[in-house]
């Protein structure tokens, strides 16, 4: 009789034994669908970003000063803002002035700005640039009032981040603008792009993308 009744203790056992497992694998199913899913997200996510990168960078490029300049010669449809090659790009980390002074670098690093809502930087670096290089007195005396108006008046549109001296300093020059109007201001600029922003440029999903092999596109164009 004890042969008997072990049967239905081993059957017990054996469907305990199969329902943990069970319970078990479904659990494991579970986290790797959930898995799949959150890295699904995050592919996503890289996508949108590069997306909305790739969208403010054509505008930068189709916008820049010197676009007349890169004009395709045979249309004059096309511009020529071709994708920089993974080694220039890689040129750009060495040297905050590199960045700067390439045209698809500077583009790129102008639509960071903007996806961290700080452009004014280098709007404002740009303007004092142009007004460096401004031969008309008459000019300059217009140029000097409105990157006062636009940069540095208290709540101006595109207000930068200085000290009340060197502004008050600032109001003071533009009555009788000279070319070093702004240099006080523009070194402050430049040394907080430098620290602050260019370090996260380097680190952001954008630039790495440009130092890759493979390319987001095979060319970044203005239509």
């Amino acid at each position: 009789s004890g042969g008997r009744s072990s049967v239905p203790v081993r059957s017990a056992m054996q469907s305990a034994v199969f329902l943990a497992l069970q319970h078990g694998g479904g659990r494991a199913e579970r986290g790797r669908r959930r898995g799949e899913a959150e890295e699904a997200d995050r592919g996503r996510m890289k996508r949108t970003i590069i997306k909305d990168w790739k969208s403010r960078l054509s505008y930068f490029l189709q916008n820049s000063s010197s676009s007349s300049k890169m004009k395709s010669k045979k249309a004059g449809k096309q511009r020529t803002y071709f994708r920089p090659s993974p080694e220039e790009a890689q040129l750009w980390s060495e040297a905050f002035d590199e960045l700067l002074a390439n045209k698809y670098g500077l583009a790129a690093f102008r639509a960071f700005l903007k996806s961290e809502y700080c452009e004014e930087n280098i709007e404002f670096w740009l303007a004092c640039e142009d007004f460096k290089k401004t031969k008309s007195p008459q000019k300059l005396t217009v140029k000097a009032k409105k990157i006062y108006n636009d940069f540095i008046e208290k709540e101006a549109p595109k207000e930068i981040n200085i000290d009340f001296q060197t502004k008050n300093m600032i109001a003071q020059n533009i009555q009788e603008a000279t070319h070093t109007c702004f240099s006080a201001a523009q070194k402050r600029v430049y040394s907080l792009m430098e620290n602050n922003s260019y370090p996260r440029f380097l680190e952001s999903e954008f630039y790495q993308e440009l130092c890759k092999k493979t390319p987001i596109t095979r060319a970044a164009q203005g239509t």
